[in-house]
Protein backbone atom coordinates (compact mmCIF):
# COMPACT_ATOMS: atom_id res chain seq x y z
CA UNK A 1 0.00 0.00 0.00
CA UNK A 2 1.34 3.00 -0.82
CA UNK A 3 2.19 5.77 1.74
CA UNK A 4 -0.11 8.51 1.57
CA UNK A 5 -3.02 5.93 0.59
CA UNK A 6 -2.17 4.24 3.60
CA UNK A 7 -2.31 8.08 5.93
CA UNK A 8 -5.05 9.14 4.63
CA UNK A 9 -6.82 5.51 5.45
CA UNK A 10 -5.56 5.67 8.62
CA UNK A 11 -6.57 9.37 8.91
CA UNK A 12 -10.45 8.32 8.03
CA UNK A 13 -10.26 5.48 10.38
CA UNK A 14 -9.32 7.63 13.16
CA UNK A 15 -12.71 10.02 12.33
CA UNK A 16 -14.86 7.08 11.90
CA UNK A 17 -13.94 5.70 15.23
CA UNK A 18 -13.93 9.51 17.29
CA UNK A 19 -17.55 10.35 15.18
CA UNK A 20 -18.80 6.92 16.69
CA UNK A 21 -21.68 7.35 19.61
CA UNK A 22 -19.26 7.62 22.52
CA UNK A 23 -17.44 11.05 22.94
CA UNK A 24 -14.44 9.68 24.46
CA UNK A 25 -11.89 6.94 23.45
CA UNK A 26 -8.79 6.10 25.28
CA UNK A 27 -5.25 5.78 24.08
CA UNK A 28 -5.14 1.73 23.81
CA UNK A 29 -8.69 1.52 22.22
CA UNK A 30 -8.18 4.10 19.58
CA UNK A 31 -4.17 2.65 19.04
CA UNK A 32 -5.96 -1.13 18.88
CA UNK A 33 -9.14 0.26 16.65
CA UNK A 34 -6.31 1.41 14.44
CA UNK A 35 -3.90 -0.83 13.77
CA UNK A 36 -6.50 -3.94 13.49
CA UNK A 37 -8.62 -1.54 10.50
CA UNK A 38 -4.96 -0.95 8.97
CA UNK A 39 -3.88 -4.64 8.64
CA UNK A 40 -7.19 -5.79 7.29
CA UNK A 41 -5.92 -3.10 4.40
CA UNK A 42 -2.44 -4.98 4.87
CA UNK A 43 -1.13 -1.86 6.68
CA UNK A 44 1.17 -1.11 9.37
CA UNK A 45 0.59 -1.04 13.02
CA UNK A 46 0.31 2.36 14.61
CA UNK A 47 1.66 3.92 18.03
CA UNK A 48 1.03 7.07 19.91
CA UNK A 49 3.92 9.56 17.65
CA UNK A 50 1.65 8.11 14.82
CA UNK A 51 -1.45 8.92 16.28
CA UNK A 52 -0.11 12.70 17.20
CA UNK A 53 1.06 12.90 13.60
CA UNK A 54 -2.19 11.73 11.69
CA UNK A 55 -3.90 14.18 14.64
CA UNK A 56 -1.77 17.11 13.07
CA UNK A 57 -2.74 16.04 9.60
CA UNK A 58 -6.61 15.47 9.67
CA UNK A 59 -6.59 19.34 11.45
CA UNK A 60 -4.56 20.94 8.50
CA UNK A 61 -6.15 19.06 6.04
CA UNK A 62 -9.90 18.84 6.84
CA UNK A 63 -9.78 21.43 9.39
CA UNK A 64 -11.17 18.60 12.06
CA UNK A 65 -9.21 19.67 15.54
CA UNK A 66 -8.85 16.24 18.13
CA UNK A 67 -8.13 17.05 21.74
CA UNK A 68 -7.45 14.73 24.77
CA UNK A 69 -9.20 14.79 27.48
CA UNK A 70 -7.32 14.05 30.79
CA UNK A 71 -10.41 13.63 33.25
CA UNK A 72 -12.07 11.21 30.85
CA UNK A 73 -8.84 10.18 29.83
CA UNK A 74 -9.69 9.67 26.00
CA UNK A 75 -9.52 11.61 22.64
CA UNK A 76 -12.96 13.36 21.18
CA UNK A 77 -13.41 15.89 18.52
CA UNK A 78 -14.01 19.34 19.04
CA UNK A 79 -16.68 21.21 18.40
CA UNK A 80 -18.77 18.92 16.61
CA UNK A 81 -22.19 20.87 14.92
CA UNK A 82 -24.68 19.91 11.28
CA UNK A 83 -22.04 21.74 9.33
CA UNK A 84 -18.92 19.79 10.62
CA UNK A 85 -21.16 16.49 11.04
CA UNK A 86 -21.87 16.91 7.03
CA UNK A 87 -18.14 17.50 6.27
CA UNK A 88 -17.52 13.84 8.34
CA UNK A 89 -20.29 11.91 6.18
CA UNK A 90 -18.44 13.11 3.12
CA UNK A 91 -15.32 12.43 3.90
CA UNK A 92 -16.04 8.83 5.02
CA UNK A 93 -18.11 8.36 2.14
CA UNK A 94 -15.04 7.08 -0.22
CA UNK A 95 -13.70 5.31 2.22
CA UNK A 96 -14.19 2.21 1.19
CA UNK A 97 -13.36 3.41 -2.59
CA UNK A 98 -10.16 4.10 -1.48
CA UNK A 99 -9.68 0.42 -0.26
CA UNK A 100 -11.00 -0.66 -3.34
CA UNK A 101 -8.87 1.07 -5.64
CA UNK A 102 -5.74 0.73 -4.05
CA UNK A 103 -3.66 -1.96 -6.60
CA UNK A 104 -1.85 -3.93 -3.73
CA UNK A 105 -5.06 -4.85 -1.74
CA UNK A 106 -7.38 -7.64 -2.89
CA UNK A 107 -10.07 -5.77 -1.24
CA UNK A 108 -11.05 -5.02 -5.56
CA UNK A 109 -11.81 -8.92 -5.86
CA UNK A 110 -14.91 -8.63 -4.09
CA UNK A 111 -15.90 -4.79 -3.65
CA UNK A 112 -17.49 -3.64 -6.81
CA UNK A 113 -16.95 0.63 -6.14
CA UNK A 114 -19.12 3.07 -7.80
CA UNK A 115 -17.13 6.21 -8.34
CA UNK A 116 -18.76 8.92 -6.72
CA UNK A 117 -16.11 11.40 -7.30
CA UNK A 118 -16.36 14.62 -8.56
CA UNK A 119 -15.53 14.58 -12.56
CA UNK A 120 -11.93 16.35 -13.29
CA UNK A 121 -11.49 19.57 -14.20
CA UNK A 122 -7.95 21.02 -15.57
CA UNK A 123 -8.56 24.57 -13.31
CA UNK A 124 -8.90 23.28 -10.15
CA UNK A 125 -5.69 23.45 -9.27
CA UNK A 126 -5.36 26.92 -10.90
CA UNK A 127 -8.52 28.31 -8.87
CA UNK A 128 -7.25 26.33 -5.54
CA UNK A 129 -3.98 28.36 -5.66
CA UNK A 130 -6.14 31.42 -6.40
CA UNK A 131 -8.05 30.91 -3.23
CA UNK A 132 -5.41 30.39 -1.34
CA UNK A 133 -3.31 33.60 -1.78
CA UNK A 134 -6.29 35.78 -2.45
CA UNK A 135 -5.55 36.46 -5.80
CA UNK A 136 -7.90 37.36 -8.74
CA UNK A 137 -8.96 35.45 -12.09
CA UNK A 138 -10.04 36.30 -15.32
CA UNK A 139 -11.12 33.61 -17.94
CA UNK A 140 -14.02 33.34 -20.76
CA UNK A 141 -17.18 31.84 -19.40
CA UNK A 142 -19.54 29.74 -21.40
CA UNK A 143 -22.94 30.30 -21.04
CA UNK A 144 -24.77 27.10 -21.91
CA UNK A 145 -28.52 28.52 -21.46
CA UNK A 146 -27.84 31.01 -23.72
CA UNK A 147 -26.55 28.99 -26.84
CA UNK A 148 -22.51 28.36 -25.46
CA UNK A 149 -22.46 32.54 -25.83
CA UNK A 150 -18.69 33.23 -24.47
CA UNK A 151 -17.66 36.50 -21.91
CA UNK A 152 -15.01 37.65 -20.18
CA UNK A 153 -15.15 37.59 -16.62
CA UNK A 154 -12.57 38.84 -13.82
CA UNK A 155 -13.63 37.65 -10.46
CA UNK A 156 -12.82 37.49 -6.51
CA UNK A 157 -12.34 33.65 -6.12
CA UNK A 158 -13.66 32.42 -2.35
CA UNK A 159 -14.70 29.06 -2.56
CA UNK A 160 -15.07 25.73 -4.46
CA UNK A 161 -18.09 23.65 -4.00
CA UNK A 162 -18.77 20.50 -4.82
CA UNK A 163 -22.12 19.33 -6.21
CA UNK A 164 -23.42 16.14 -8.11
CA UNK A 165 -20.31 15.18 -9.22
CA UNK A 166 -19.33 18.38 -10.60
CA UNK A 167 -17.44 21.47 -9.43
CA UNK A 168 -18.67 25.20 -8.94
CA UNK A 169 -16.86 28.12 -8.14
CA UNK A 170 -18.34 30.71 -5.49
CA UNK A 171 -16.82 34.23 -6.50
CA UNK A 172 -17.66 37.80 -6.35
CA UNK A 173 -18.22 39.69 -9.78
CA UNK A 174 -18.77 43.26 -9.36
CA UNK A 175 -19.09 42.93 -5.82
CA UNK A 176 -21.72 39.93 -6.04
CA UNK A 177 -21.45 36.22 -5.18
CA UNK A 178 -22.18 33.93 -8.05
CA UNK A 179 -21.58 30.50 -8.84
CA UNK A 180 -19.90 29.49 -11.91
CA UNK A 181 -19.62 25.80 -13.53
CA UNK A 182 -15.75 24.94 -13.36
CA UNK A 183 -16.50 22.79 -16.87
CA UNK A 184 -17.54 26.22 -18.25
CA UNK A 185 -14.43 28.19 -18.01
CA UNK A 186 -11.55 28.32 -20.28
CA UNK A 187 -8.50 30.48 -20.77
CA UNK A 188 -7.92 30.84 -16.73
CA UNK A 189 -5.68 33.00 -16.07
CA UNK A 190 -4.50 34.22 -12.38
CA UNK A 191 -3.69 37.79 -11.58
CA UNK A 192 -0.80 37.69 -9.56
CA UNK A 193 0.12 41.48 -9.18
CA UNK A 194 -3.23 42.19 -7.10
CA UNK A 195 -4.38 41.20 -3.90
CA UNK A 196 -7.83 41.18 -2.31
CA UNK A 197 -8.75 40.69 1.43
CA UNK A 198 -11.23 37.36 1.18
CA UNK A 199 -14.32 37.88 2.74
CA UNK A 200 -14.29 34.65 5.66
CA UNK A 201 -17.37 35.52 7.15
CA UNK A 202 -19.56 33.86 4.53
CA UNK A 203 -22.10 31.41 5.97
CA UNK A 204 -22.04 28.88 2.94
CA UNK A 205 -25.21 26.13 5.32
CA UNK A 206 -27.00 29.52 5.05
CA UNK A 207 -26.23 30.61 1.81
CA UNK A 208 -27.51 27.09 0.02
CA UNK A 209 -30.02 26.61 2.78
CA UNK A 210 -33.19 27.28 0.43
CA UNK A 211 -31.62 25.58 -2.62
CA UNK A 212 -32.00 22.59 -4.04
CA UNK A 213 -28.25 21.63 -5.59
CA UNK A 214 -25.42 24.80 -6.35
CA UNK A 215 -27.91 27.12 -7.71
CA UNK A 216 -29.50 29.63 -5.52
CA UNK A 217 -31.30 32.01 -7.46
CA UNK A 218 -32.51 34.86 -5.22
CA UNK A 219 -34.87 36.20 -7.68
CA UNK A 220 -36.90 32.60 -7.60
CA UNK A 221 -39.24 32.91 -3.63
CA UNK A 222 -38.94 30.00 -1.33
CA UNK A 223 -42.00 28.14 -1.25
CA UNK A 224 -43.85 25.28 0.59
CA UNK A 225 -43.62 22.05 -1.42
CA UNK A 226 -46.28 19.26 -0.66
CA UNK A 227 -45.64 15.86 -3.04
CA UNK A 228 -47.10 12.55 -2.65
CA UNK A 229 -45.89 9.14 -3.79
CA UNK A 230 -46.81 5.49 -3.06
CA UNK A 231 -45.03 3.48 -0.44
CA UNK A 232 -42.58 2.00 -2.62
CA UNK A 233 -41.12 5.39 -3.70
CA UNK A 234 -41.31 6.82 -0.23
CA UNK A 235 -39.25 3.95 1.30
CA UNK A 236 -36.05 5.51 -0.98
CA UNK A 237 -37.15 9.15 0.05
CA UNK A 238 -36.75 8.01 3.91
CA UNK A 239 -33.48 6.94 2.89
CA UNK A 240 -32.28 9.46 0.82
CA UNK A 241 -34.58 12.63 1.23
CA UNK A 242 -35.24 15.15 -1.33
CA UNK A 243 -34.00 17.91 0.89
CA UNK A 244 -32.93 18.67 4.32
CA UNK A 245 -36.40 20.49 4.83
CA UNK A 246 -38.35 17.48 4.06
CA UNK A 247 -40.66 16.45 6.50
CA UNK A 248 -42.85 13.84 6.49
CA UNK A 249 -46.84 14.06 6.71
CA UNK A 250 -47.95 10.94 5.99
CA UNK A 251 -46.29 7.43 6.00
CA UNK A 252 -48.49 4.44 4.96
CA UNK A 253 -48.73 1.43 3.22
CA UNK A 254 -51.36 3.30 0.65
CA UNK A 255 -49.32 6.60 0.51
CA UNK A 256 -45.95 8.64 1.48
CA UNK A 257 -46.62 12.54 1.57
CA UNK A 258 -43.86 15.12 2.50
CA UNK A 259 -43.94 18.88 2.74
CA UNK A 260 -40.47 20.91 1.40
CA UNK A 261 -39.46 24.66 1.39
CA UNK A 262 -36.93 25.68 -0.99
CA UNK A 263 -36.49 27.38 -4.24
CA UNK A 264 -38.22 26.06 -7.36
CA UNK A 265 -35.44 25.83 -9.30
CA UNK A 266 -35.27 23.89 -12.78
CA UNK A 267 -32.43 20.80 -11.29
CA UNK A 268 -35.14 20.58 -8.46
CA UNK A 269 -37.94 20.17 -11.07
CA UNK A 270 -35.14 17.83 -12.98
CA UNK A 271 -34.93 15.92 -9.12
CA UNK A 272 -38.60 15.43 -9.32
CA UNK A 273 -38.87 13.82 -12.27
CA UNK A 274 -35.80 11.55 -11.31
CA UNK A 275 -38.10 9.95 -9.32
CA UNK A 276 -42.00 10.37 -10.82
CA UNK A 277 -43.36 6.83 -10.73
CA UNK A 278 -45.32 7.32 -8.53
CA UNK A 279 -45.00 11.24 -8.08
CA UNK A 280 -47.88 13.26 -7.22
CA UNK A 281 -47.77 17.39 -6.85
CA UNK A 282 -50.12 18.57 -4.23
CA UNK A 283 -48.93 22.30 -4.32
CA UNK A 284 -48.02 24.80 -5.25
CA UNK A 285 -50.21 24.80 -8.42
CA UNK A 286 -48.06 26.00 -10.88
CA UNK A 287 -45.59 23.35 -9.65
CA UNK A 288 -48.20 20.65 -10.52
CA UNK A 289 -48.57 22.80 -14.37
CA UNK A 290 -44.75 22.77 -14.97
CA UNK A 291 -44.65 18.76 -14.10
CA UNK A 292 -47.52 18.22 -16.37
CA UNK A 293 -46.30 20.18 -19.40
CA UNK A 294 -42.80 18.37 -18.82
CA UNK A 295 -45.07 14.88 -19.06
CA UNK A 296 -47.35 16.01 -22.08
CA UNK A 297 -44.29 17.20 -23.92
CA UNK A 298 -42.31 14.00 -23.81
CA UNK A 299 -45.60 11.98 -24.38
CA UNK A 300 -45.97 13.46 -27.30
CA UNK A 301 -42.58 13.22 -28.62
CA UNK A 302 -42.61 9.71 -27.95
CA UNK A 303 -45.55 8.39 -29.74
CA UNK A 304 -44.65 10.35 -33.32
CA UNK A 305 -44.02 7.59 -35.31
Amino acid sequence: MGRKLEGLQRMLVIINKLKGCRQYISREELELYVSRRMEEQDGTPVDLRTLQRDFNEIKELFGICIRFDKKQNGYYIEEEDEWKEEQYDRLLLNFDLLNAIDSTSNLHTYVLAEHHRPMDCKCLTTLIKAIKFSHPVSFNYIYVREGGKTREKKVLPHYLKEDQQRWYLLAYDDNILKTFSAECIRDLRIHYEETFKRDMGIDVTELFKDSYGIWNQADIPVEEIELSYDALDGSFLKSVPLHHSQEILVDTDEEFRIRLRLRITNDFVMALLSRSRSLTVIRPLHLRERVRKVYEEALKRNTQP
